[in-house]
């Protein structure tokens, strides 16, 4: 059975070896220092990162992570490589569930503040499996969304979902909408096909998850 999470993680963790810590992150105010820290307090620190959806518990996340990001750099990179087998988030049981969107994302957060980035060509299981997970997203994500919204990946399937009323088309390869719904909207490569509010809005929108 293909493994993308952990082969999204170790191409993430090479390309921090290869940028550095101080390479910039589409992420506001994250360097790949801050983005590994992220990941090894998820990981390594179930006490510390309930803060990463928990706004009350925000704030210690961010002291445990700001002080993980001072560890050597080499250090985190190894320990994003080597998950521990008992975290409640990448064991062997969870971790294609949890952690591929994780690792996808991300190396796609780093990747994209680079200068002359472009678009991965990727794998029709990848693709496939990315398609599988953004679709219930986007039924989670848009639910809400004033107008009636069809997401197509072309080749893959399309879903309706938004709370009704004028329709607006979201449209895009699996990885670019996943992007776009993680709130990556403005390095996603999608096509949206409908009024030019609600669209901007789309744009725009801080999505929920």
């Amino acid at each position: 059975m293909p493994r993308y999470a952990q082969s999204e993680r170790q191409s993430l963790a090479a390309l921090l070896l290869t940028l550095g810590p101080d390479a910039p992150t589409i992420n506001e105010g994250w360097l790949a220092r801050d983005l590994a820290a992220h990941l090894v307090v998820r990981e390594r620190r179930p006490d510390a990162a309930g803060g990463i959806l928990l706004k009350p518990l925000r704030r210690r996340t961010e002291r445990v992570q700001q002080a993980v990001a001072r560890r050597p750099f080499a250090q985190l990179v190894d320990e994003i490589r080597r998950p521990p087998w008992w975290s409640p988030v990448s064991n062997p049981l969870l971790d294609e569930l949890t952690n591929l969107m994780e690792f996808f994302i991300h190396h796609e957060d780093l990747r994209r503040a680079q200068p002359q980035w472009h678009p991965r060509d990727l794998t029709p299981g990848l693709t496939a499996a990315l398609w599988k997970r953004t679709s219930p997203l986007a039924r989670l994500t848009l639910r809400r969304f004033p107008a009636s919204v069809l997401v197509q990946a072309p080749g893959r399937g399309e879903l309706s979902t938004g709370a009704g009323g004028e329709p607006v088309r979201l449209v895009g390869p699996p990885g670019e909408l996943a992007l776009f719904l993680f709130g990556r909207q403005r390095v996603a490569r999608v096509q949206l096909v409908g009024p030019a509010a609600l669209a901007d809005r789309l744009r725009t929108a801080r999505f929920g998850v």
